[in-house]
Order: C-alpha cells, then sequence, then structure tokens
C-alpha cells in the first residue's frame, strides 16, 4: 500500500471497505442437522464455516417423538427434564437461510433456549422442538441413525455422549426401549 500525499486525492474504487456483514442467527442442531453435510442439503450451501461447535442445552433430554414420513422412521426431539441434558451442535447462520431451515424443519417449531459453549453462554439461540409429539418412541432407520452420528462426530460432540447416543437408537432399532 502507497502512501499519498494530501495534493493527490484517493480515488472512490481505490478505498477498501470492510464487507457488510449479514444479519445472522445462531441456530442448536441435536438431530440429523448436526451433520453439516446433510444441513446443506436442505440449504443449498456449504455449513461447515457456520459451526461454531458441540455446546449443551441444560434441562431437556432427547427422544424420538415424532415419525418422519419423509424419512420414513422415527426422528429426534427434545423434551424439558431438568435433570438431563442434550449435547448439539451450534451454527452461526446468515437470517438468510431461516426459511430454508423452517422448510426442513417441518413438523417442528422454533424455541428459544440459551446452550453453552466452551465456558460461554449462548442465550437466544433458536432450535426445533416437535409440535405434535408421540406418547412413546419410534425407532430410527440405520441412515438417519448414521447421520446423526456422524454429525455428532464430525462437529466434535463428547466421545461418551456419541456412546449413549448410538446405543439408545440401536435399543430403539431392537425393540429393547418402549419403541412404537
Amino acid at each position: 500500500m502507497s502512501v499519498r500525499s494530501s495534493s493527490h486525492p484517493v480515488e472512490l474504487d481505490e478505498i477498501r471497505l470492510e464487507p457488510e456483514t449479514e444479519p445472522m442467527f445462531y441456530y442448536f442442531a441435536y438431530g440429523s442437522c448436526m451433520c453439516p453435510v446433510d444441513l446443506k442439503r436442505s440449504l443449498g450451501e456449504h455449513t461447515h464455516s457456520y459451526v461454531i461447535g458441540a455446546a449443551t442445552l441444560k434441562g431437556y433430554r432427547l427422544g424420538f417423538f415424532r415419525r418422519s414420513q419423509r424419512r420414513n422412521c422415527g426422528v429426534l426431539d427434545i423434551v424439558k427434564d431438568p435433570t438431563a441434558t442434550v449435547e448439539g451442535v451450534l451454527y452461526r447462520l446468515p437470517l438468510r437461510l431461516s426459511d430454508r431451515l423452517d422448510e426442513r424443519e417441518e413438523g417442528y417449531c422454533h424455541e428459544t433456549i440459551t446452550v453453552h459453549h466452551q465456558g460461554q453462554v449462548f442465550r437466544n439461540v433458536q432450535t426445533y422442538t416437535v409440535i405434535e409429539k408421540l406418547t412413546q418412541e419410534h425407532a430410527p432407520n440405520d441412515w438417519y441413525s448414521g447421520v446423526v452420528l456422524r454429525g455428532a462426530i464430525t462437529c466434535g460432540l463428547p466421545e461418551q455422549y456419541c456412546w449413549k447416543l448410538f446405543h439408545h437408537m440401536q435399543q430403539l432399532q431392537q425393540g429393547t426401549l418402549n419403541a412404537a
């Protein structure tokens, strides 16, 4: 970069302004959206760069309380439980992707939550919960289970939690839990 004297005015096209940042929102994923590759399929663009990392939601637990017609299996939901926690992936997504995320999460409604990530508290985080919950859990299929685990592992969820999630899905598939 050269320094100009005051006798030589700077041309407008020579000024480099910082790009205007677009509006963003925080999103907590706990199911198949934990997988950035699967999320890309719905949002239409790469989502790896939007991943902040593994995060914890206190006061909720996971369950397969919805049967997805599109995926032909049980899919994840969160339900309030003061004794439990849910691990998931915290994203910082452009607001322009919000409508596409809503389309993907058909059958779910927005919920605003607080999550913890590496000692920081993130408030006003968006997530989704099932609108019409089943009374019993419905088993996921192998494809859905694989996507959920791939996302959990790829985004660095704790190994112990990944194993817990794996065993829960396996028990539902084998009918050793109360699956619908």
